[in-house]
């Protein structure tokens, strides 16, 4: 396992659609351990294969431990992941691991459920809501060259999170309009 380099939102890799996988054997399992590996170590709760620059359609989700959610701490390693059905929609928050440092208000389904195949080709079929929800259609959006700031409604509802240490700066804003 590795953790890998992350791509960042001007990389055109990221604006591909991603392959199909057909294929479950050694090399798959190991794109996803290093998957798993480079989420944990960039702590984000979720990463999709195009983000480390492999245009495979895997995502792997991890929301953390929960005693009131099930489903938190519970990885997901999916392939070929489709939404099936969304419900709801709320206005809600999200960032990026490949744009770091900001984030921005996007509509989404509040509750999903979601067709895939788990690492080893078995299907499988995943009811989430809230957050989870939020990012299963986070992840799959880059499977398909979508980036969060391509859903949010307009430039002003994109902002800039400054590091504690930096707030403690008296020339610096907390939250900067891109």
């Amino acid at each position: 396992m590795a953790v890998r380099g992350i791509v960042f939102a001007d990389d055109p890799i990221l604006r591909k659609k991603s392959k199909k996988v057909k294929h479950f054997g050694e090399d798959l399992q190991a794109l996803i351990n290093d998957m798993v590996e480079t989420m944990h170590a960039a702590n984000g709760a979720g990463l999709a294969a195009p983000q480390i620059g492999v245009l495979e359609r895997v995502i792997v989700v991890q929301l953390p431990e929960d005693e009131e959610d099930p489903q938190g701490g519970q990885l997901f390693a999916l392939c070929n992941p489709q939404i099936v059905r969304a419900n709801g929609e709320e206005k809600g928050d999200e960032g990026c691991l490949c744009l770091p440092g900001y984030v921005g208000e996007v509509k989404r389904a509040t509750s999903v459920i979601v067709k895939a195949q788990d690492r080893r080709g078995k299907k499988v079929r995943i009811k989430a809501e809230g957050f989870l929800a939020r990012v299963f259609q986070h992840e799959a959006d880059h499977l398909d060259g979508i980036l969060y700031i391509d859903r949010v409604e307009s430039p002003d509802k994109i902002r800039r999170i400054v590091p504690p240490a930096e707030e403690e700066s008296e020339d610096t804003q907390t939250e900067v309009p891109l």
